[in-house]
């Protein structure tokens, strides 16, 4: 498969390419990316075919926006798919006054969660005006999971399904925006969601990889059955599926625990045999499965973005995968690349 090549966004009419660019680190997330290199990297994604491009006013607040709007700007609109999210409302402050981590160096606007109607509706005309783009094709709701809410998440899920989804669902009906969806951490919180309002699609962050399959217990086969698109991010389950099983290898933002170093020790000794990266391998498992059109990557420099897109196309022979299965490093009724 290729980075450009195109397919069906689940029950829309969108078509986006199976390798997004995602922009959270063009938002300065942990350290600082120049301009410079912030617009290469898009303009290298452009010339590879990449035409689909996921940003968020919580990127950066509001840098990866302004950063996304300055590469594509003069694009011709019709030649990429682009989405965004809301939950989180940006207001004009003091830089001294504002909390930025994890960003570095971000935007002067204080950032501040809001799941209601209104909120919603002034959130997507300030992506508008900070995008200078005339529509935003896909948006989400932005991090209604326990990750990022813990206790509080049930109550706010409750009012994201009754006010971030009645304005999304009016925009959608209006033919403002073309695909409605949730953007969190968790697979079960897509699933709940999914079972109690109209979606469209999902991003879903770290919980489909060669290292978890739980989703495809109930959560994917219900997105087959209603069309639903789900956008997986994370997919290196933040470091250790593209880094192996070394000293220090991350899983999930933290140190990875053994059971999860020794799991993966085991993969890449099936890659060795096989001659495969384990990165390429982890990057194709993912948009293999029917409901998945796209993996969503960031990264910080030409040369990671370059490896991305060469990992992605990778040759592995289906003898690759079924090693896995018959080792038992991959569920039975996981779907893999043809």
């Amino acid at each position: 498969m290729k980075p450009s090549d195109k397919r069906k966004f689940g029950r829309t009419d969108l078509e986006v390419t199976g390798f997004a660019f995602g922009t959270a680190p063009v938002g300065n997330i942990f350290r600082e990316i120049d301009d410079q290199t912030s617009r290469a990297m898009f303009d290298h994604a452009w010339d590879a075919g990449v035409r689909y491009f996921d940003t968020a006013p919580m990127y950066g607040h509001g840098l990866s926006e302004l950063r996304t709007s300055e590469a594509l700007r003069w694009r011709k609109r019709d030649d990429f798919v682009l989405s965004s999210k809301v939950g989180r409302l940006l207001r004009p402050a003091r830089r001294d006054s504002i909390d930025f981590a994890p960003w570095v160096n971000a935007a002067p606007f204080a950032m501040e969660f809001d799941y209601s109607y209104d909120g919603t509706m002034r959130a997507f005309e300030d992506s508008l005006q900070r995008l200078a783009l005339e529509r935003i094709d896909i948006l989400f709701i932005h991090d209604i999971d326990v990750y990022t809410r813990g206790t509080e998440q049930p109550e706010v899920f409750r009012q994201a399904m009754d006010g971030c989804y009645r304005a999304l669902a009016r925009l959608r009906d209006e033919r403002v925006v073309k695909a409605i969806g949730v953007g969190v951490n968790e697979w079960q919180v897509c699933h709940e969601a999914l079972k109690q309002r109209d979606f469209d699609c999902f991003l879903l962050a770290g919980r489909y990889t060669l290292l978890e399959q739980d989703a495809l217990d109930a959560f994917l086969p219900l997105c087959e059955k209603r069309g639903a698109a789900v956008v997986v991010g994370g997919g290196f389950n933040s470091g250790i599926l593209a880094t192996g099983a070394k000293p220090g290898a991350k899983y999930n933002y933290a140190p990875a625990p053994s059971e999860i170093m020794d799991r993966v020790a085991k993969i890449e000794a099936v890659c060795a045999e096989y001659g495969v990266p384990l990165a390429a391998a982890a990057l194709q498992f993912v948009v293999a499965h029917p409901a998945v059109p796209a993996f969503c990557a960031g990264t910080r420099t030409i040369q990671q973005l370059e490896q991305n897109l060469t990992w992605f196309q990778h040759p592995i022979p289906a003898a690759f995968w079924a090693a896995l299965k018959d080792k038992g490093l991959l569920r039975e009724d996981a779907p893999v690349p043809a």
